[in-house]
């Protein structure tokens, strides 16, 4: 027992850090929290952490069929990339007309534990974070391969995640009821950080310091 908390502990830690830095889900999921309600945010973060689940655990057990998707993984980048010009297009859009405005781009009828799911699924950069965390504890003896330490840790994963989505969702929530007008100025701010985000990610996919990129570096080691 001391062993699959040990390793519960360390998947749920993180999971937990490694959702704090700004990224598309957890700012999608905060948007979705601020424009249209806490409910459908935490949908969203459910749908997303699911999927992250599901990919460590191909990760842990898979990686001779992973390897084998490089054409699909960076097919799935560009996707991503597509969708984070978008969602800072849509944010730019809100800012612009008014405070009650709302990213275009998620006003949508799927359901946000779907959309959730949709948006982690095309975006590959957990799986070389995943598979270079799991090594690690591996090293370490801290993670070995078996099936209840597998689900322990996959379990403190999700649980991670969604804490560390959990910030940004209520953290949006109580600045917007904090300050006047706030709706529009994180508009602003949320489309810059996509902005930002997907020069980023064009510039380390030409520059083959993507998330595949590094998959196939940390393969090779």
């Amino acid at each position: 027992m001391k062993k699959l908390l040990n390793v519960f502990f360390w998947g749920l830690l993180i999971s937990f850090l490694g959702s704090l830095p700004l990224g598309t889900l957890n700012i999608a999921a905060m948007q979705i929290g601020i424009q249209e309600s806490i409910k459908g945010a935490v949908y969203f973060s459910l749908g997303s952490l699911l999927v992250e689940m599901i990919y460590v655990r191909i990760s842990l057990v898979g990686i001779d069929w992973i390897r084998k998707q490089n054409k699909i993984m960076k097919a799935m980048e560009w996707i991503t990339l597509l969708i984070i010009l978008a969602l800072a297009a849509g944010s730019f859009y809100s800012a612009t007309n008014g405070e009650n405005s709302k990213n275009v781009i998620l006003v949508n009828k799927i359901h946000r534990f779907v959309l959730g799911m949709m948006m982690c699924a095309i975006n590959p950069v957990q799986i070389p974070f995943w598979f270079g965390w799991s090594t690690v504890l591996f090293t370490k003896k801290i993670l070995e391969p078996v099936k209840n330490q597998y689900n322990s840790y996959i379990i403190g994963i999700g649980l991670g995640t969604l804490a560390g989505n959990s910030v940004f969702i209520f953290g949006g929530k109580i600045i917007v009821q904090k300050i006047d007008n706030s709706q529009q100025y994180i508009n602003w701010a949320i489309g810059s950080i996509f902005a930002i985000t997907a020069l980023i990610q064009l510039i380390k996919m030409l520059r083959h310091k993507d998330a595949v990129s590094k998959f196939e570096e940390e393969l090779k080691n």
